[in-house]
């Protein structure tokens, strides 16, 4: 289950709201980029450079990563197994599984959580079940697990191959902050979390790529009942016992629960024992040591063979080799049960690679397999950081650089001007709501812009394939029969799924294009956030009220109301965001007012809005970064922090503006209005806030100019 605790992004409040949202939910994908994108592609290894992938050239390598310090600094223990031509090149472990007990890692006894990397072998079970006529790909996944209540306006089925290849059309529905507890008692099966929570259908299934939890817990449940066993004992009996996976499982329980690792938070803090609802969890809740993990790829690799034992006949094994969808060759998107490897400069995601990552909180692992060298690694670490997306790249640069090489291009139609106009707008990520990419023509060009990276070009390279300039890596686009791009996918903000195109904001009756604050308002618009109907007003001076403001800036993170009963206001009671309102209490963005209530329908001031903001950013950007800011006009003490901040980070419309002496005057204490609010959005949609911090750290004297 993937987490995007790995990214250094400044997606805004990403980091913040969705941080919060993140450690309780799952909800993000891993994100395959380093912290720093890399300027160009990998130097091109030499023939007599290219080492053969031996023990002692395993070893070595391992040793020169291990020991480097940018890899240090971000470990407490992680484990690495190696096969390749069915035999174990190398099974080691390095640093702690509990530094406390200074414990160190043992590949064959440390357990770790998978993660995602349980939908691997979730996917082999389901093809079990297909080679023994027990499934059928193209079923509806209702044929076996019985009619199930949701919505699915399209006509067309979901079906079992939709869940496999996560073009299921779903919205987006991970897990809930609830199910992340230290309850070891509550058994929660699959089959009743799946019916309390079954999402809509919301695209025409098999149309889109969104990496979706959900149909992989989807999945374990029709395996469960197209075999008639519980998932963990079908699991057990079917797949483990034939590969002599005897550390491997789903309960946290004996000696999986006495052997798990510690988990670490990013600055190697260790984090609380924890379980996730359901109990077994299909999707991400396999426990297991990297020995066992290196059984299976032998088996894979292997035809599906172990020794004597048989787990998957040789077709399956070649149907879960082969990418299903892409949205350019060198982007594929997924195999049944594997994705594609993480995107290198210039080469793209190779398609001769399959790859599975994982994210729990405080666990990572990434298992990829190359089928024509017989090779697989996995690497699993018990401490949030970035540590695969050094490894594969390094690994892969050392042992099979080919993978890296630039890739090789046929000629293509530049488009013109024109016709890039068809890519221009804004996209949101499918999974995650606050991750947007603006795409724009300038001069000719196409531009994109996030709030990672800023502004840059990106150079078309293919009839639906750019490079961008910055990093080198690619970008693709789907295009409609009239070559409007519908979707794009990007390698940063989140590789794991689409972003879809949202219509032109139209603007309202008094917010049209001429308008100083048109370009906020329409982007909200053409994201869904507001109503996209030129006939209406939107009252752009209006005052909006705390409750209003707490629920867009909730709302469009992605973040969703809270299950709390009780609520920590009582003047929240029947006020109908009362549950959004309670979810910012419980992420620290609310603390109140002096009488002890909220007063949801009260306007709320400038100045509050940016307490607000501050308190969930404040983490991650501590006031002295901003002490220079200047500010004019009057804001209350208890502002000034957050004010600066807001200032610093240009949280504001275009209507403010610094004075001769660089200073911003707030208008702290005024009411927010609608059209601020929309510009305040807009803002923590688009800037880089990372590297507006990153100049203020440079150049201190200059914050507030």
């Amino acid at each position: 289950m993937k987490l995007s605790m790995l990214r250094r992004r400044s997606a805004l409040w990403t980091k913040t709201v969705l941080t919060a949202a993140l450690v309780l939910t799952l909800t993000a994908p891993a994100v395959q980029a380093a912290a720093v994108p890399a300027a160009s592609a990998p130097p091109a290894a030499t023939a007599a450079a290219v080492k053969p992938l031996t023990t002692e050239n395993a070893a070595a390598f391992l040793k020169q990563f291990f020991s480097s310090d940018e890899v240090k600094a971000q470990l407490a223990g992680a484990v690495v197994v190696v096969v390749k031509d069915g035999k174990t090149v190398i099974e080691e472990g390095f640093g702690f599984a509990d530094k406390a007990a200074k414990s160190k890692v043992d590949p064959d006894q440390t357990v770790f959580r998978l993660a995602s990397v349980s939908k691997t072998f979730t996917a082999a079970a389901a093809m079990q079940l297909v080679e023994q006529g027990k499934l059928d790909l193209k079923a509806d996944f209702q044929t076996y697990t019985g009619p199930m209540s949701f919505d699915n306006p399209f006509g067309v089925p979901v079906t079992v191959e939709n869940l496999l290849t996560h073009t299921t059309g779903f919205r987006i529905q991970d897990p809930q902050p609830e199910d992340i507890n230290d309850n070891f008692t509550a058994k929660v099966s699959i089959e009743d979390y799946v019916v309390k929570h079954m999402p809509p259908v919301v695209r025409e299934p098999g149309t889109s790529y969104m990496y979706d939890n959900f149909a992989s817990l989807l999945l374990g449940l029709v395996v469960e009942k197209a075999s008639g066993m519980a998932f963990e004992d079908y699991m057990a009996k079917n797949v483990f016992a034939p590969l002599n996976m005897n550390s491997s499982g789903y309960l946290l329980e004996g000696k999986l629960k006495d052997k798990l690792a510690t988990a670490y938070d990013a600055t190697g803090k260790a984090l609380d024992l924890y379980t996730v609802t359901p109990t077994v969890m299909p999707h991400g809740g396999m426990l297991s040591t990297a020995g066992d993990v290196g059984k299976f790829m032998t088996a894979f690799l292997n035809g599906g063979t172990l020794g004597n034992n048989r787990i998957l006949a040789a077709s399956s094994v070649d149907a879960m080799k082969e990418y299903r969808s892409s949205i350019h060759p060198l982007l594929p998107n997924t195999t049944y049960g594997f994705e594609a490897p993480i995107q290198l400069p210039g080469a793209g995601s190779s398609s001769k690679i399959i790859t599975k990552a994982g994210d729990l909180i405080g666990f990572s692992s990434y298992m990829f397999l190359i089928p024509e060298q017989n090779t697989g690694v996995f690497i699993g670490y018990n401490q949030q950081s970035a540590l695969r997306e050094l490894f594969y790249p390094a690994f892969i640069q050392t042992f099979f650089p080919q993978y890296a090489a630039p890739a090789k291009l046929d000629s293509f139609k530049p488009l013109s001007a024109a016709a890039l106009d068809g890519f221009a707008g804004y996209y949101m990520d499918l999974r995650l709501k606050s991750l947007v990419s603006t795409v724009a023509v300038q001069d000719g060009a196409l531009t994109i812009s996030d709030a990672l990276l800023g502004s840059r070009k990106l150079r078309q390279v293919d009839d639906n394939l750019f490079v961008d300039e910055l990093t080198k890596k690619f970008t693709g686009f789907e295009l409609n029969a009239d070559g409007q791009s519908t979707y794009l996918k990007e390698p940063y903000l989140n590789p794991y799924s689409y972003e879809q195109k949202g219509p032109d904001g139209v603007g309202y009756a008094d917010v049209p294009a001429s308008h100083p604050y048109a370009t906020p308002v329409m982007m909200l618009q053409s994201l869904g956030y507001l109503p996209n109907d030129a006939t209406l007003s939107f009252e752009p001076d209006a005052g909006i009220t705390r409750a209003e403001y707490v629920r867009l800036m909730l709302e469009s993170s992605g973040v969703k109301e809270s299950k709390t009963a009780k609520l920590a206001f009582a003047d929240l009671q029947g006020h109908p965001a009362a549950g959004y309102v309670q979810m910012a209490v419980e992420l620290g963005m609310v603390l109140g007012t002096a009488d002890g209530k909220f007063q949801p329908d009260r306007v709320i001031t400038r100045q509050e809005a940016a307490v607000m903001v501050w308190r969930l950013l404040t983490a991650q950007y501590p006031d002295k970064l901003f002490q220079k800011v200047k500010l004019a006009g009057n804001t209350d003490k208890w502002a000034v922090p957050a004010v600066k901040m807001s200032v610093a980070l240009g949280l504001y419309g275009p209507d403010f503006k610094p004075d001769a002496k660089g200073a911003v005057d707030y208008k702290s204490r005024e009411a927010l209005s609608k059209k601020e609010n929309a510009a305040i959005l807009y803002a923590l949609f688009t800037n880089p806030l990372n590297q507006i911090v990153a100049g203020l750290t440079e150049k201190p004297a200059e914050a507030g100019k």
